[in-house]
């Protein structure tokens, strides 16, 4: 029987079918979504967000997006969905960063938080489970955020990651595999990856907690055996030989064999204690009970920064657990706007060079015109002097 031919479209249609897309902003009706998204009130003083495309873009209504308003600010904001687990699946996390002031210092970061987020009450303070994103200061810093709650406490990646620093729209990706591994992409491109267990600050943390169980079953185990093994290691050279003659042999010398300072060390039959923990655990199965990269009650995406200088447009938020989904939804949203982007903006500085050109030519000729004018001008540059 000949083999059924599918058809690519059917393929693609079943793929996005089975994506399981927990959360997607695109700000596409207008002012509704602040019915979706929840400036936080714990500070007064916090910077508020508005819809915009921004000076330039590639499209007027497709690249909307929340744009930071006030300088020198601290920035709260976020919106919920429905509560999701991660175990067992990977987790994409994606969108859109335009620092159209070019950011001097300031952060362009989001973060993904637990279910139970106080939305009202959101600050610096707020646990989160990611932190992903573009933090710019000066000329040292400008790193790519790759941030993981753990056990408590907050970890890094160990690895310099760049992010851009142009007033463009760039595209952000996060993958969080349920083997452990880790992707950053930037604009589509793959800029870093890796081993969560190797990439940060986290293997003396497990294999701490791994050496003390083992230890404590260990010598559970062992309790017994050790008592037993100890006297009949001491008794085999504490007894005096019966062909021992004291006249050639000299004075019984007593115990030749000592108890073995193992404390710790050396077990029954030759084993040792930190040998056998050492062997158990560069197996990695033992990662299986310290999943580095699973949550298990996702619910909130938010942005809480601080900015110098305000200006920069968050868009095209996405979380899924399908890496093909993210990159085609990639390409449908900026994909399709970053060349007319450019473009217009390179519009726009040849219409402000040009005009700035003018200006200059037209005070030139009123100098000229206006021999007083001209005369008083020098005067004043002179007395500036």
């Amino acid at each position: 029987m000949a083999a059924t031919k599918v058809p690519l479209w059917a393929i693609c249609l079943l793929r996005v079918v089975l994506a399981t897309v927990y959360f997607q902003e695109e700000f596409l009706d207008g002012e509704r979504w602040r019915n979706r998204w929840v400036h936080s009130t714990n500070d007064t003083h916090f910077g508020h967000f508005r819809l915009s495309s921004g000076k330039f873009y590639g499209h007027k209504e497709k690249d909307k997006g929340l744009q930071t308003t006030q300088n020198g600010r601290f920035y709260a904001i976020s919106a919920r969905f429905k509560p999701f687990s991660n175990r067992g699946k990977t987790l994409v996390i994606q969108y859109t960063v335009k620092h159209e002031q070019k950011m001097d210092c300031g952060g362009g970061y989001l973060k993904l938080f637990p279910a139970d987020l106080d939305q009202k009450n959101l600050n610096g303070q707020s646990q989160y489970y990611v932190m992903f994103g573009p933090d710019i200061c000066g000329f040292d810093i400008k790193k790519l955020h790759v941030i993981l709650y753990f056990k408590n406490q907050y970890h890094s990646n160990k690895k310099p990651i760049r992010c851009k620093v142009d007033a463009f729209t760039h595209l952000y990706t996060l993958v969080l595999r349920p083997d452990l591994t880790y992707e950053v992409k930037v604009d589509g491109q793959s800029i870093e990856s890796g081993n969560i267990e190797y990439d940060w600050d986290l293997l003396s943390l497990k294999n701490a907690d791994k050496a003390s169980e083992a230890a404590k079953g260990w010598d559970q185990a062992t309790d017994g055996q050790t008592q037993d093994w100890e006297k009949h290691f001491l008794d085999a050279g504490t007894s005096k030989p019966s062909d021992w003659n004291s006249e050639l042999d000299g004075d019984w010398p007593g115990p030749m064999l000592q108890k073995p300072p193992y404390q710790d060390g050396l077990q029954p039959k030759g084993i040792n204690k930190d040998m056998w923990l050492h062997q158990e655990l560069t197996s990695t199965s033992y990662l299986s009970a310290y999943d580095l990269s699973e949550f298990e009650n996702i619910g909130a995406i938010g942005l809480e920064l601080w900015q110098v200088r305000s200006g920069t447009i968050f868009d095209n938020f996405l979380i899924t657990d399908d890496e093909e989904y993210a990159e085609r939804f990639g390409k449908a949203t900026w994909g399709e706007t970053k060349g007319p982007e450019r473009e217009m903006d390179a519009i726009q500085a040849k219409e402000e060079m040009k005009k700035a050109r003018e200006e200059d030519e037209q005070e030139l000729l009123d100098r000229k015109s206006d021999p007083k004018q001209n005369f008083c001008s020098r005067h004043h540059r002179r007395e500036d002097l």
